[in-house]
């Protein structure tokens, strides 16, 4: 039997996504081309691999030893191809990231990336969401990293391919404490800022009242305001400090929405190398 690739590396997706969305999103694929690919998949190897339904998804026993044998196949295909592709790839990656992406993960990432493909410039700039938003856009950046807000009917699809997944967090310190009565104490950065804008859009739609006690454009500022217990302040949950603590549903606070960081490409970052970084990225563990 000859398994395409194409069809390995979209069975694999499904199995580490957990499911044929987040497949998707990670192929540059729409949901029903993942689909077609694993039905075609399964026709060739003669038995199910999947048992899908409505909540779950989960291999068949056949498909646990596809799936050993297809991560073989597939780790051989792509050190074959980079043995023999990259010295083709030459030329600048402009790389735009957010500080609260720039965790262990991504330095030996970007080592790795710079060991593969020696003839291209790596150039990293690091940023605020809106900066490297405007940056792409105009063509400063050829790619970056970017926090999305769901989007579509479902509320689960995001601009771009979904690297990382989490959600927004109301949080305070341990020792912050509030009479019960006037507006909430908040700490958020000027405007235009996209936790800012988070927080204050759930509070004025629950009708919650609230003051700005604290504005810094600093990160370092509004942890310090909110550690020694002064406000409170929303933010993604992988951005919590070891003296923070959720406060979700307490003071009458709302709900806060979901979020992803995606990776984002400029109208012209379709380049060999760009295209090769992008691919790095959207293998990166999701977990340390």
């Amino acid at each position: 039997m000859d398994f395409d690739p194409v069809l390995l590396r979209a069975f694999v997706a499904v199995k580490e996504t957990g499911g044929f969305t987040r497949a998707a999103e990670r192929l540059h694929l729409s949901q029903s081309a993942v689909s077609h690919q694993i039905r075609r998949l399964e026709e060739l190897a003669g038995t199910a691999l999947l048992v899908r339904t409505t909540r779950s998804l989960r291999l068949t026993e056949d498909g646990e030893q596809f799936l050993r044998h297809a991560e073989q196949v597939l780790q051989a295909h792509e050190a074959l191809a980079r043995r023999f592709q990259r010295a083709n790839i030459a030329g600048a990656v402009r790389f735009g990231v957010p500080e609260n992406f720039m965790d262990e993960r991504l330095p030996p990432l970007l080592t790795r990336f710079a060991q593969l493909f020696p003839a291209v410039r790596l150039d990293v700039t690091v940023g605020t969401y809106l900066e490297l938003r405007t940056q792409v856009d105009a063509g400063a950046l050829d790619m970056a990293v970017l926090m999305s807000l769901p989007t579509g009917p479902e509320r689960d699809q995001y601009e771009g391919t979904v690297l990382r997944r989490t959600r927004f967090v109301w949080a305070a310190a341990p020792t912050f404490q509030f009479a019960g009565h006037g507006p909430l104490p908040m700490a958020f950065a000027p405007s235009p800022c996209l936790h800012r804008q988070v927080g204050v859009a759930a509070l004025e739609e629950a009708g919650v009242a609230w003051r700005m006690a604290f504005t810094s454009p600093s990160q370092q500022g509004l942890r310090a305001a909110v550690l020694a217990g002064f406000a409170m302040t929303a933010l993604p949950q992988g951005d919590l400090e070891a003296n923070m603590v959720v406060i979700d549903g307490q003071h009458g606070l709302p709900p806060l929405p979901a979020a992803a960081f995606s990776l984002i490409c400029s109208s012209k970052g379709q380049a060999p190398a760009t295209m090769a970084l992008a691919q790095l990225l959207a293998e990166m563990p999701t977990v340390l």
